[in-house]
């Protein structure tokens, strides 16, 4: 017998996330629950306003759709052209088939945001290689450019991975870069999109030395059926958002292409739930168990979502609390 379920949440994030330049009060999606044989597997089907291609009312018409046709007896069509479906579908079958390893990557690289004289103590404390995250372009590049030396500096152990969601153009993100010392660069394991033209950041990493990766960049070629690694030039690294990818298969996919190129691939979060995100932590420890994936995100909610990430004190949420808003079953 098979039987699916969509459940439709919302939790409650804190009060100063903002998403291109607009406030994010809640997070929402569809969690999918597929059983078969006594066996049960979940997956999160969660468009990032602003940043996925489809809207929760498409995803969950096509998230429909798929189930409908998989609980009838057809193979699970999961290679959806909306990534957040693909994505959340073909997770749930990974774990239905048991093909989801247990253990998970629970170590984060820690956002760093707020005053740096309360930051620094915690970051020397870091267990084991110390990598933090810092937001960058939110204010002006030589206040970013100080910052990231301060911290540098005050902690000489310290990595850093930068994001500039495309903010600057490249005289701005050379006037950061002025504000690094050189001997300091070397520190930086990657500054993610620094300017608004891909072209722009390859030449700014050629001059300052400083290596970048592909974020926006690399989630916008994917979404062409033909696209390969030979379209991206210039960058170390690359940040793998499976909400915003698609299909588990193709994730795979990428972070083996990237790491026989030489590439770090980075399993990054798109504001998933605690249960998708600890299946992102599973999935980052599977597949790419040497690299610290870019996972953080659970301090901008105010709860959690049936499954805790360890060592949250956040409340939970339970699923038979959620709304489930489709259910069918097969008759055998």
């Amino acid at each position: 017998m098979r039987k699916a379920n969509i459940y439709h949440y919302q939790l409650p994030m804190d009060s100063g996330v903002v998403l291109r330049d607009k406030k994010l009060t809640q997070r929402e999606g569809w969690i999918v629950e597929l059983v078969e044989d006594n066996k049960t597997g979940l997956g999160e089907v969660a468009p990032l306003p602003g940043f996925s291609i489809e809207t929760l009312d498409q995803a969950f018409t096509e998230t429909v759709s798929r189930l409908s046709r998989w609980v009838e007896g057809e193979a699970l069509d999961s290679h959806s052209s909306l990534p957040s479906v693909a994505w959340g579908l073909s997770m749930a079958e990974y774990e239905l088939q048991g093909l989801l390893r247990e253990e998970g990557f629970y170590q984060v690289a820690p956002l760093c945001s707020g005053d740096p004289d309360d930051l620094l103590p915690a970051l020397s404390q870091l267990p084991g290689e110390k990598i933090a995250k810092i937001k960058v372009g939110l204010y002006e590049p030589i206040r970013d450019g100080i910052l990231v030396n301060l911290f540098l500096e005050s902690i000489p152990d310290l990595h850093l991975r930068l994001d500039a969601n495309r903010s600057w153009s490249l005289e701005k993100a050379n006037q950061f870069a002025k504000y690094v010392k050189p001997d300091n660069r070397s520190r930086i394991r990657f500054l993610e999109e620094p300017c608004l033209k891909p072209s722009d950041s390859i030449t700014f990493a050629i001059e300052s030395g400083m290596a970048i990766a592909w974020d926006e960049t690399l989630q916008n070629a994917v979404k062409n059926p033909d696209f390969s690694f030979g379209q991206l030039t210039g960058a170390k690294a690359i940040v793998i958002k499976p909400s915003l990818v698609g299909n588990i298969d193709r994730c795979i996919h990428l972070i083996e292409e990237a790491q026989s190129l030489g590439l770090t691939a980075v399993v990054s979060s798109s504001l998933e739930s605690s249960l998708g995100l600890t299946q992102l932590a599973r999935f980052a420890k599977q597949f790419t168990p040497m690299t610290l994936p870019g996972l953080d995100t659970l301090q901008l909610f105010q709860k959690q979502l049936h499954t805790p990430w360890p060592g949250s004190e956040l409340p939970i949420a339970s699923l038979a609390e959620q709304t489930m808003v489709w259910h069918q079953q097969s008759d055998a």
